[in-house]
């Protein structure tokens, strides 16, 4: 059995450094590693880069991260990674990583992802050279995503995204904005790689569950949604279940009681 805590949107700052990291003290009695699904920061600064460093460093189990959309505002992205990775936290891109959590090998690959919707209701790459770009850039990173959780050696397979895979966890959301929420090329991507499990944020007013067209659980652990400090997930071969981890105090919430 794997253990999987799981958060995105932190949107940390200078003004809340520290009251995040106080509600984390129970993680490595519960979990066997953190995944973080972007959004770290509010703007993107190197500075608010930093506090999210302090935040999740030497935590006592793995950290495993992805940028999200507002990790990129400030064009530090590259800089907000760096700070990052020199924290110990493993920061994904369209790569991958194992771990060993009590002898089975976790493999997760992840990376931020991209917009462009879903079945039916998709933007397509035809016309103008900057709608070719826009459907180009998700394509593009679906391949590499669909790559690193392929050549995973691993026994059980994780796939972590900011963006969503499926519109099932955007639910809430106003539908007109689902094009810049996610992409089901995502969902084709880990469909194809026999994923257990699909973690997602970004989606403020979305929803927690949701499963991909080929049945992979996906979950969406943005904070506003799951009202607490991280969700916590067991894998048993390719099942889960939600075990949650308590409330959400502010806008860093923190573990009560597990349930």
């Amino acid at each position: 059995m794997i253990r999987v805590a799981a958060v995105g949107d932190l949107h940390v700052g200078p003004e809340v450094a520290g009251t995040y990291r106080d509600r984390l003290g129970a993680l490595p009695d519960q979990a066997d590693v953190l995944l973080v699904a972007g959004d770290l920061t509010r703007h993107g600064t190197v500075e608010e880069g930093r506090v999210a460093a302090a935040e999740l460093r030497d935590l006592g189990l793995p950290v495993v991260a992805v940028l999200g959309n507002h990790d990129y505002h400030s064009d530090a992205q590259e800089e907000i990674a760096g700070v990052l990775r020199d924290a110990g936290i493993t920061v994904l891109e369209g790569t991958g990583t194992v771990l060993d959590c009590q002898g089975t090998r976790l493999g997760v690959a992840g990376g931020k992802g991209f917009g462009g919707g879903f079945a039916g209701r998709c933007a397509s790459d035809f016309g103008e050279p900057e709608m070719k770009a826009f459907v180009g850039h998700t394509k593009e990173f679906a391949a590499r995503l669909g790559g690193a959780l392929l050549e995973l050696d691993a026994d059980v397979r994780i796939a972590l995204t900011h963006y969503s895979p499926v519109e099932d966890t955007l639910a809430g959301e106003p539908p007109e904005i689902f094009p810049f929420l996610g992409s089901y090329l995502m969902a084709e991507a880990i469909d194809a790689a026999g994923v257990a499990l699909a973690v997602h944020g970004h989606a403020h007013m979305g929803t927690e569950k949701g499963e991909t067209p080929g049945g992979v659980r996906v979950r969406n652990v943005a904070l506003p949604v799951i009202k607490q400090a991280y969700a916590l997930y067991r894998l048993d071969g390719v099942e889960d279940a939600g075990l949650g981890a308590g409330d959400l105090a502010g806008t860093a919430g923190g573990p009560r009681n597990a349930r």
